[in-house]
């Protein structure tokens, strides 16, 4: 492309224009996150709306209104369910963790933490007087799992209830909205951009729904799938279904963060295992157990679902999903590598629709 004041200007003028709105959405992230979580389960809702709308009752059919109200109810209906049966059970479980003598649960791994003390005494000349590592582990655990860490806890989760009901019907209202009147959605986007740019907004909104629908719908699913083919695998085992069905949930949920999560949820599932394990297995030999299960599972997962779903699915190279969920990570920590993937795929959809001249943009672009 040959460079010319004009193509500069254009430039600067798109970049400032974009610093613009990302300012703004970042002052209005509250709101901005209500309605691109409705956006989103308004995509999710719309094949039932389209199969209600086809039903005959009595040679009538349903107002939209009334599907998008039925749709709406579904999807809430389903998010009661799963929290229904999940929530009991953290708590549950959190309160039996609060209630841990953690001197008895480390002594079941006395011979593992003798090595691991012997080995960092070796590594960093520590005399043995003055360091253990079972002491360090103990005082540790009970600082973060007592009764004054869940107390607080339930204290802060009041607050955040107050918030979550806010955050329930706002998002309940727009998404009704979303459901009831197809394409509301981009005429409140395409409103703030002028006539000339109404088509490319148009076009850029209908690639991105198209990928993020699919990423989004594959990335559900394969967090549903890994939380029942752990279950499944931890009671095939041996294990209690609560604490099973626990595991299961914790690794299903950290899997939405890409790679940081699973490895945060195999920890919390290791200390589940230690706490309580498996009838007629030492805490070693379910450790083990678990933490085998989890390598093999995950690594189907990693080398079968999830190229599928963070490389097929929104059309970029592996390599290049994987640096940006680096950088956003370094930015903006686990929030940065959650938001990684859906907020690149914005960003190219835009740069190919409105800088598409660059060779970097075309580059990065080309499959999209």
């Amino acid at each position: 492309m040959t460079i010319t004041p004009q193509n500069i200007l254009r430039f600067i003028v798109g970049t400032v224009i974009a610093a613009v709105i990302l300012f703004l959405v970042w002052y209005f992230s509250s709101v901005v996150i209500y309605i691109l979580v409705a956006a989103v389960l308004a995509i999710m809702g719309r094949p039932l709306v389209s199969w209600l709308l086809k039903l005959h009752i009595k040679k009538r059919h349903l107002p939209r209104w009334a599907a998008a109200a039925i749709t709406l109810l579904v999807i809430l209906a389903a998010f009661s369910a799963i929290f229904s049966l999940f929530i009991p059970l953290v708590f549950n479980k959190i309160n039996e963790f609060a209630q841990l003598d953690f001197a008895t649960v480390l002594s079941s791994i006395q011979e593992p933490l003798a090595h691991a003390q012997a080995y960092l005494q070796r590594m960093f000349a520590l005399p043995e007087t003055e360091f253990s590592l079972r002491e360090t582990l103990v005082s540790t655990l009970k600082e973060f799992v007592n009764y004054s860490t869940i107390n607080s806890t339930f204290t802060s989760i009041v607050s955040v209830a107050l918030s979550t009901l806010i955050a329930v019907f706002s998002i309940s209202f727009i998404t009704f909205f979303f459901l009831k009147e197809d394409g509301l959605f981009y005429s409140m986007v395409t409103a703030m951009f002028p006539d000339r740019l109404q088509k490319n907004v148009t076009h850029a909104l209908d690639s991105i729904t198209v990928l993020l629908s699919r990423y989004f719908t594959g990335l559900i699913t394969e967090s549903l799938i890994l939380m029942v083919v752990i279950s499944t695998v931890m009671i095939l085992f041996g294990m209690h279904t609560d604490n099973a069905l626990l595991i299961g949930l914790i690794m299903g949920v950290m899997n939405v963060i890409p790679y940081a999560g699973p490895l945060m949820g195999g920890i919390i599932s290791m200390f589940i295992g230690i706490v309580a394990p498996i009838e007629g297995y030492a805490v070693m030999h379910t450790v083990t157990i678990i933490v085998c299960s989890l390598f093999c599972i995950k690594g189907f997962d990693d080398f079968v679902l999830q190229p599928t779903i963070y490389s097929e699915r929104v059309k970029a190279h592996p390599l290049e999903i994987f640096l940006v969920i680096l950088v956003a990570g370094y930015m903006a920590g686990i929030l940065g590598m959650l938001l990684a993937i859906p907020s690149y795929t914005v960003l190219r959809v835009l740069a190919k629709e409105f800088f598409s001249e660059f060779s970097l943009v075309k580059k990065l672009t080309q499959n999209i």
